[in-house]
């Protein structure tokens, strides 16, 4: 029984990584079972409708690795940063980083919540998470007084026009890690009550 469970899981993950890989290469509207199917090596479709109820199931599991992935990637990155303007940094950076490390889960993350209608609880939560990190920072004195709300919007919308643009054509990895480097710093400049950006 647990062999059987174990193949079984292993299976359900080889379609989530080829589904993921297909939707990156051709896009959404083109991951069809077929494509996936192939690309898995897998002998017909009727594997992955044993597997998931349907393409939104298949989906939703897709989007659950990308943000298991995502945030094995950016977290200990943050979590190592001292301070609120040294996480902000490392938040930004990372996230651009993240594109030159795992390029396909992150143009299919984009691509499957521009255009599925699928929702990213991660993707979702980082306007409130930004929102909530700035108003601890003002209440520490490390950032200046602005409304939280509008900083964040502008970060998040900022950070993810240069996710997309980048995970368009990924640059090298140096030019990718001055672009983390060069937008972090704007948003340290923003909202630091230390025009130096301290490491506070």
């Amino acid at each position: 029984m647990r062999a059987r469970t174990f193949t079984e899981s292993g299976r359900r993950a080889q379609i989530v990584t080829a589904a993921i890989e297909v939707i990156a290469e051709v896009g959404y509207a083109k991951a069809s079972f077929s494509r996936i199917a192939k690309h898995a090596g897998l002998s017909s479709t009727g594997m992955i409708s044993y597997h998931f109820a349907g393409k939104d199931d298949l989906l939703a599991a897709c989007v659950a690795e990308i943000e298991q992935i995502t945030g094995a990637y950016m977290q200990p990155q943050i979590d190592a940063a001292e301070g609120h303007i040294a996480q902000l940094r490392a938040y930004i950076e990372s996230n651009v980083a993240l594109v030159g490390e795992h390029p396909a889960p992150v143009r299919a993350l984009i691509d499957i919540v521009k255009n599925s209608g699928s929702q990213s609880a991660a993707v979702n939560a980082r306007l409130a998470m930004v929102e909530e990190h700035f108003r601890a920072g003002q209440a520490a004195g490390v950032f200046r007084p602005f409304d939280t709300r509008t900083m964040a919007i502008a970060l998040i919308s900022g950070l993810d026009a240069v996710v997309v643009t980048t995970a368009t054509a990924v640059p090298e990895p140096n030019e990718l890690a001055r672009i983390g480097r060069e937008l972090a710093e704007l948003a340290v400049r923003a909202t630091a009550a230390d025009p130096e950006g301290g490491s506070a």
